[in-house]
């Protein structure tokens, strides 16, 4: 049996920890620069604000009913993910982190140990709550499809106090009758018209198709795997770290710019500031990456037309985890992907191919970067350990400048006007009570 565990709403959630003045009002949580919902509360979803409307559009609505707003905090809420998920990890042998605020926990051998998986699960929710007042729900079934399927089902409706098992076949082809097609993990939007337009409009019905139309008409293999998972048949399994630890097995650092750029050295230095970010995130969880990703996107609703986002991948001659020699990688992939004439509106920087550090591939020719540069690793042991004294960019490469000329930000910071405090991750921005 698998178990999914969802944060409800959870970046809302994070912001009501530490202001209990938010709970039962509408609240919403904006993007990168400020520019969309991407976190709502129930109050505001039963408002009518979609996910992902822009903020311009719902301003109206958000002044008319006091909406409180918020922009992303994610220093905040990437800590208090760690602590959910520190717990998850320490109740079952396998966590799978899926993203931020979801988990899939494997009980597999454990139902010796369970009294009921719903007694489990409402114990998790418990602990949950209590350790970080964050609230969750859980799904569990035989399958990691049907598992989201639950937990889908669980958030729907009050009735189930956070929690659905599906532990037998009735209790599975009755929750396949609630679902729409579009809300299986693995359809999303497209595929939803798609199978709508065929006759196909809950989950049940995509359960009840043959491996060989799912083949024909869902992407091959992967719609055969999807079918049989609704259908109670394990098709993917857990993907915890090999390390058992929290370790992430990519890492990402992507914004919007706070206005749009067209210069390379602005881009370059967003980009810098990226790389640099993603470097310190994976030295600190002792990891050395191989491959990285430079993305840069333009305006989806400007003038220009489509494709707005050019990406660009390197494999590295050796895994590293060096500032120094992410940047002049990630510089290279910018001056391939980087037009003249052209504005755009946000950059990312993604590593891959993780490895623990001092056991990474190398080709029979190649030396690892400590090998080479022995100062390498002590250089970036002293950098870490400035900035975690002195605060974040009190050293870093010269590229990535955060200030422009007299002081002023660079041009790439993004706006977070209504940002609250980091509260957990700032000694200076501690919760202050009483």
């Amino acid at each position: 049996m698998f178990a999914l565990v969802d944060c409800n709403n959870f970046y809302v959630s994070c912001e009501r920890v530490f202001q209990p003045r938010l709970a039962n009002v509408p609240v919403v949580v904006l993007s990168n620069n400020d520019g969309c919902v991407v976190s709502r509360s129930a109050e505001a979803k039963a408002l009518g604000i979609r996910m992902g409307v822009p903020l311009f559009q719902v301003r109206p609505l958000i002044e008319q009913h006091k909406v409180q707003v918020f922009s992303s905090n994610y220093a905040l809420y990437g800590d208090m993910s760690y602590r959910v998920m520190s717990y998850l990890a320490s109740v079952v042998p396998e966590v799978e982190i899926y993203s931020i605020d979801e988990a899939f926990l494997g009980l597999h051998g454990m139902e010796r140990y369970l009294i009921q998986p719903e007694s489990f699960a409402q114990k998790v929710r418990k602990q949950v709550m209590r350790r970080t007042h964050i609230p969750t729900c859980v799904g569990i079934a035989p399958t990691k499809t049907l598992a989201k399927l639950a937990n889908y089902l669980a958030k729907k409706t009050v009735a189930f106090n956070g929690v659905v098992v599906l532990d037998s076949v009735e209790r599975q082809w009755w929750a396949l009758r609630q679902v729409p097609v579009e809300e299986v993990w693995g359809v999303g939007r497209q595929y939803g018209q798609k199978l709508r337009a065929m006759g196909l409009n809950t989950a049940a019905d995509l359960a009840g198709c043959s491996e060989a139309w799912a083949r024909k008409h869902m992407g091959g293999v992967v719609g055969a795997r999807l079918v049989r998972e609704l259908q109670g048949k394990p098709c993917h399994q857990l993907h915890p770290s090999e390390d058992g630890t929290l370790a992430r097995k990519s890492i990402a650092c992507t914004r919007s710019f706070g206005r749009p750029l067209s210069k390379f050295d602005d881009l370059l230095g967003a980009v810098a500031a990226f790389t640099s970010r993603a470097a310190e995130k994976l030295r600190a969880q002792d990891s050395t990456a191989y491959i990285i990703t430079v993305f840069i996107g333009q305006n989806r609703f400007g003038p220009t037309p489509p494709p707005y986002t050019h990406s660009a991948q390197i494999t590295l001659p050796a895994a590293t985890n060096s500032t120094p020699d992410l940047v002049r990688a990630a510089r290279a992939l910018l001056v391939r992907l980087w037009q003249p004439g052209l504005v755009y509106k946000k950059a990312g920087v993604i590593l891959d191919g993780l490895e623990g550090h001092g056991q990474p591939q190398l080709s029979l020719f190649e030396q690892l970067p400590e090998v080479q540069r022995p100062q390498s690793a002590a250089l970036m042991r002293k950098l870490d350990q400035l900035n975690s004294r002195f605060g974040p960019n009190c050293v870093r490469v010269a590229t990535a400048a955060v200030a422009g000329p007299k002081g002023t930000p660079a041009p790439w910071l993004g706006q977070k006007r209504l940002c609250s405090p980091e509260r957990t991750t700032s000694w200076h921005e501690l919760w202050e009570i009483g």
